[in-house]
């Protein structure tokens, strides 16, 4: 059984999705602020952490950081802030996705069971290593290496890069990369991909304000340099 942390300060809402979790089949661990959760992400080791963005004290974007400096566990934001930055700074710290408040439980329950699921993949992937350009990806083992430097993904920035890579000088439109990584393409989410682009560069390229390796094609989407 899958171990689900939901961190929330609002004890309706976290028990809201605490209830739908259980009902899905998931163990639910709760914490209602951001140390507690720290403390429970590792001690118990939770497959997954419901996190919301907007706790008092040491916010979602705290525990975020927090987590990703020891942990690769899938995280799934909630978030009431209408500021786009707020999104896109918890995607550049590794999240792999996010939920904007008011949300129906039922799509929560569909997101946490579709990242655990790429996650699974992703982990138990036995594909042949993909080299292009200097960029080796092994599937097998999640690892990915610049010239031979080792560079640390989460389950769903690998599943991005490993797409993009699989196919170098193909255009992925934002949604057919929404699709790899969610199995189901949400038109209003389309955006969280320049998010996981970002957060790439920011890990592969030399300079990412003038990337080498993953190249925006204008009015289309991504690809992988192929030159």
């Amino acid at each position: 059984m899958k171990t689900i942390l939901v961190v929330d300060d609002e004890p309706r809402i976290a028990a809201l999705v605490r209830d739908y979790l259980e009902q899905a089949g998931f163990a639910v661990l709760v914490a209602g602020d951001g140390r507690n959760a720290l403390v429970l992400a590792r001690s118990r080791r939770p497959d997954l952490v419901v996190l919301d963005l907007g706790l008092p004290g040491l916010d979602g974007l705290d525990v975020a950081r927090a987590l990703r400096r020891d942990s690769d566990v899938p995280i799934l934001m909630l978030t009431a802030r209408t500021d786009e930055a707020d999104r896109v700074a918890g995607l550049e710290l590794g999240a792999d996705d996010y939920v904007t408040k008011p949300f129906s439980p039922r799509e929560i329950v569909a997101r946490v069971r579709a990242i655990l699921r790429r996650t699974e993949i992703a982990t138990t992937l036995a594909d042949a290593p993909i080299r292009v350009l200097d960029v080796e990806l092994d599937p097998a083992r999640l690892r990915v290496s610049i010239a031979g430097r080792p560079v640390d993904l989460t389950p769903t920035e690998f599943a991005l890069l490993s797409t993009l890579a699989r196919q170098p000088g193909r255009v992925f439109t934002r949604s057919q990369l929404l699709d790899v990584i969610h199995g189901v393409a949400f038109e209003a989410y389309e955006r969280a991909i320049d998010g996981h682009v970002r957060n790439l560069r920011r890990k592969l390229e030399p300079d990412p304000a003038h990337p080498r390796y993953l190249l925006t094609v204008h009015g289309a989407g991504y690809r992988f340099a192929d030159a």
